[in-house]
C-alpha cells in the first residue's frame, strides 16, 4: 500500500491572494493606456503596468515616451483607481519614476546593475514602494536572491521577485519559463514571487497555459501584457492579449485559483 506524502512541506502561495499586474508592454498614448486601464478596473483588479522607458535590444526600436508616459500612467491611476508599475532603467531616472508610480520594476537586463539597485533602495527607503526585481536572462536563483540585498540593505524590503524565463537552447518559445523557481524561492526566501507569463511565451496563445501553471505552482502574482490592438503595438505585439481575451482569461484564472482556496486581485 502506498503511503500518502503527508510529510512534504508546502511551498505554495504566501497568502490567499494572487495579484495580477496587467497592462501594455509600452505606454504609447493616453487613449491606448486608458482603454487598458478601464478594462483592468472593470475586472476589479488593482494594478496596471506599462513601460515608459524601454530597454530595447535594437536601438532603432521604440524607446518609450519617458516622462510623458509616466504622466499618462499617473492620470490613469487617478481616473481608474489603480496602482501603477513601471521599469526604472537608469539610476538617473529613479527619482523621476518614483515620483509618478506606485511600484518600480527592475528589468532582466539590470538584475545585476548594482548601482541601480542601491539607488532604488535608497530612493524608496521612506515610501517602501513595491520593487519588482526580474530574474536575469541567465541568472541563477542564488544570484537573483543576492541582488535583492542591494535593495533591502539600502532601506526597502518591499521586494517581489519576478521569474520571466531564461535564455536556453530552446527556440520554440521566446524564453524557457522556470516554473520550479516558484517553490524554490518560497523555500529559500521570504519574498513573494511573480511569474511574467508573456515574455517566456512570446506568442499570446501560450499565455493562458503558462498562467494556469503559475497558479498551480503557487505564484503570488502574475504579470500579463494587454494591448487594445496588439497588431499595431510598438513593442512585443505578438505576446499581448486584447482586453477581451484578458477578461476571459481572468475569469478562468479565478476559477482555477478557487480550487486552491485563493482569489485573484
Amino acid at each position: 500500500m502506498i503511503k500518502p506524502l503527508t510529510s512534504l512541506p508546502d511551498y505554495g502561495t504566501k497568502t490567499d491572494e494572487i495579484t495580477l499586474y496587467a497592462g501594455p508592454c509600452s505606454v504609447e498614448s493616453e487613449e491606448q493606456f486608458f482603454e487598458v486601464a478601464e478594462c483592468i478596473s472593470d475586472l476589479g483588479l488593482s494594478w496596471i503596468r506599462g513601460g515608459a522607458f524601454k530597454p530595447r535590444t535594437n536601438p532603432h526600436s521604440f524607446q518609450g515616451l519617458g516622462e510623458e508616459g509616466l504622466k499618462i500612467m499617473k492620470a490613469a491611476s487617478e481616473k481608474y483607481g489603480l496602482k501603477t508599475l513601471t521599469e526604472a532603467m537608469d539610476s538617473a531616472h529613479v527619482e523621476l519614476v518614483h515620483k509618478y508610480v506606485d511600484g518600480l520594476q527592475v528589468g532582466a537586463r539590470n538584475m545585476q546593475n548594482f548601482s541601480l539597485l542601491k539607488k532604488i533602495g535608497e530612493v524608496t527607503a521612506d515610501s517602501h514602494k513595491l520593487v519588482l526585481l526580474k530574474r536575469g536572462l541567465a541568472g541563477t536563483i542564488s544570484e537573483w536572491l543576492s541582488a535583492t540585498e542591494y535593495i533591502t540593505m539600502n532601506g526597502n524590503d518591499n521586494v517581489v521577485l519576478c521569474e520571466r524565463g531564461l535564455r536556453t537552447f530552446e527556440t520554440t518559445t521566446r524564453f524557457t519559463l522556470d516554473i520550479s523557481a516558484v517553490p524554490v524561492i518560497h523555500k529559500q526566501s521570504l519574498f513573494p514571487i511573480c511569474i511574467d507569463v508573456s515574455h517566456p511565451a512570446g506568442v499570446r496563445d501560450l499565455v493562458p497555459s503558462l498562467s494556469y501553471a503559475a497558479i498551480a505552482a503557487g505564484a503570488d502574482s502574475i504579470m500579463i501584457e494587454v494591448h487594445p490592438n496588439p497588431s499595431e503595438a510598438l513593442s512585443d505585439g505578438p505576446q499581448q492579449l486584447t482586453p477581451a481575451q484578458f477578461a476571459e482569461l481572468v475569469e478562468q484564472l479565478r476559477e482555477i485559483a478557487a480550487v486552491f482556496g485563493k482569489k485573484i486581485v
